[in-house]
């Protein structure tokens, strides 16, 4: 007699299994639930795909699984479910010889293609649980993280229809903190700047992007026409000059280059944010890769065509008129020095207390005795980072975000003449300056600088700090205090940040308090950083909650606990 080679494992009884109707077994490390419906016997993992909820207590009907602890829905037959915040249920073979039934156990999919699938669903449907799982799964399997953040990146650039704004420039201040963080901790950080792109995204009109023009072009010659588009504010005449200039072999520089100057035509572009926008779409290509320019830079035109200029708005121009000062500045720039100009502490004693006119003058006479362009933007930006510093508590809350947009302003600025120098972003170093001579009434009275004591337990102790409100003068005063490896005291920010609940402000802090500090090696962006990051804190803490259930469930722990 002719006998048949059985796959799988055996795993229950026939006869026991309809008597009961199901039946839950263990087999090599899986829970199975086995299910008679009718002449059919399926086998689905017990583990709900959605938080882990045992399904056997779930019911059957019409064929379809319902888990009772947030009615996800199951076919059995495939393992499909209805219900996208889940996932699809895994289903194994089951073959019946006799009164014995046997189940297949072999993987039928490849989890990171999957997670990848499942990233999309997420990212399109803004379900924060199915982004956390993904990011998990991803960073595992590409532990530099480019993977994840380059569909994200996509995802934002094509997804939302005003272009460029909070949700890509989260997810690249986190990419960028991603290597100073500890390694437990980068799965965290993406699925934060993730989760801010699908939110972002919800519910906007898509974007419908521009084919390049016809034939061959000049990329300097669209570098005039875009800027000229985005003069008169033409989003659709720029984006296609730009998405041109990509495709026409235009280099990294030109394209920095016609973007920077845009940003800076006009005086602190939507109160800083569009330019930090403009240096953080540029950093996002050197991680995601520069072929992506295309899609990416296409983003930044309607931010850029329609952001609010300052010479638009009354501070800029009453009681003193800065525009016009800034205007005859302008007209009067030097050519930058060589750098190694040893003048920095004076011009940043005077950025920080003297008048509108005699700032200027000191700026362009720092050039004439030799200070570089990034020496000069680096003066500025210290500045910035001193009046955060030294912000006291008694002012308006919102007053913290008003030193922080020059903050990150004169850092997009400074990082901007690093990469592609020009006259027209040294511009923007009078404008951070501008910015921060109008924010001087935020430091009176100016808070003291904390001495240091001992710096013993500070990685401990900042933690706790920061589960009580406002303790910003004793978060300064860790810091300060601090003795050991500056790059364990960034991780220990970094793991604060990512406790909270998202803040934009306060990643944009953080992370360009970061790249100061490695520029600088001055504990100064530390304690702006660690002050601005207790005045927000603690928040609910709600979305690092949705985060770690993934992990536990990643884990493989339950989170459902049957009651004895």
């Amino acid at each position: 007699m002719e006998t048949r080679e059985l796959i799988g494992t055996r795993a229950a009884s026939l006869e026991e299994l309809r008597e009961k109707g199901r039946i839950v077994v263990g087999l090599d490390g899986h829970t199975i639930c086995l299910l008679a419906e009718g002449d059919e016997v399926y086998a689905v993992d017990n583990r709900c795909p959605h938080m882990g909820f045992p399904l056997h207590r779930g019911t059957v009907s019409d064929g379809i699984l319902t888990c009772h602890w947030h009615h996800a829905r199951f076919d059995l037959c495939t393992g499909g479910t209805f219900d996208q915040f889940a996932d699809e249920l895994r289903r194994f073979p089951v073959e019946v010889e006799g009164d014995d039934v046997y189940v297949d156990l072999t993987p039928r999919r490849d989890p990171v293609e999957h997670q990848r699938r499942r990233l999309q669903v997420g990212l399109e449907r803004n379900i924060s649980l199915v982004v956390a799982k993904a990011a998990i799964v991803l960073l595992e399997a590409d532990p530099t993280g480019v993977d994840a953040f380059r569909r994200g990146l996509e995802f934002g650039a094509r997804r939302r229809g005003d272009g460029w704004n909070r949700g890509l420039t989260t997810l690249t201040c986190f990419m960028n903190l991603v290597p100073r963080l500890q390694a437990d901790e980068h799965a965290a950080a993406l699925y934060h700047g993730l989760t801010d792109v699908a939110l972002e995204a919800a519910g906007g009109e898509p974007r419908f992007p521009l084919e390049p023009l016809p034939g061959e072009a000049d990329p300097e010659h669209l570098g005039r026409w875009f800027r000229n588009f985005i003069e008169v504010r033409d989003a659709e005449g720029a984006e296609r000059a730009l998405v041109s200039a990509v495709r026409a072999g235009a280099t990294r520089e030109q394209l920095a280059d016609m973007l920077f100057t845009a940003a800076t035509d006009h005086r602190y572009l939507e109160g800083g944010h569009t330019l930090d926008f403009v240096n953080k779409a540029l950093e996002a290509l050197d991680v995601a890769g520069w072929e992506h320019a295309e899609v990416v830079l296409a983003s930044m035109a309607a931010p850029l065509a329609f952001s609010t200029r300052m010479e638009e708005a009354n501070e800029w121009r009453n009681p003193v008129d800065l525009v016009a000062l800034l205007e005859d500045a302008f007209g009067r720039l030097p050519e930058p020095g060589p750098g190694s100009w040893d003048g920095r502490a004076e011009l940043v004693d005077t950025i920080l207390d003297a008048e509108a006119a005699e700032i200027l003058e000191a700026l362009l006479q720092a050039l004439r005795d030799g200070a570089s362009a990034v020496e000069l933007a680096s003066a500025v930006t210290y500045a910035a980072a001193m009046r955060i510093a030294r912000f006291p508590t008694t002012n308006e809350f919102g007053d913290w975000d008003t030193a922080l947009h020059t903050f990150t302003f004169a850092n997009g600025v400074e990082q901007g003449l690093r990469r592609a120098p020009s006259r027209e972003l040294l511009r923007g170093v009078l404008d951070a300056a501008m910015s921060v001579h109008l924010d001087r009434f935020l430091n009176v009275p100016a808070t003291r600088l904390p001495e240091p004591e001992d710096g013993h337990g500070v990685l401990t102790e900042l933690p706790l700090l920061l589960d009580k409100q406002q303790r910003v003068d004793e978060a300064a005063k860790l810091v300060v205090s601090y003795r050991g490896e500056p790059e364990e005291l960034i991780a220990t920010l970094g793991a604060c940040l990512l406790r909270e609940d998202r803040n934009f402000h306060t990643i944009q802090c953080v992370e360009a308090a970061v790249r100061q500090h490695e520029l600088l090696g001055d504990a100064l962006p530390l304690i702006a950083a660690a002050r601005y990051l207790a005045a927000h804190a603690p928040t609910d803490r709600s979305q690092r909650q949705t985060y770690d259930i993934a992990r536990r469930l990643h884990r493989g722990e339950n989170l459902y606990e049957e009651v004895a």
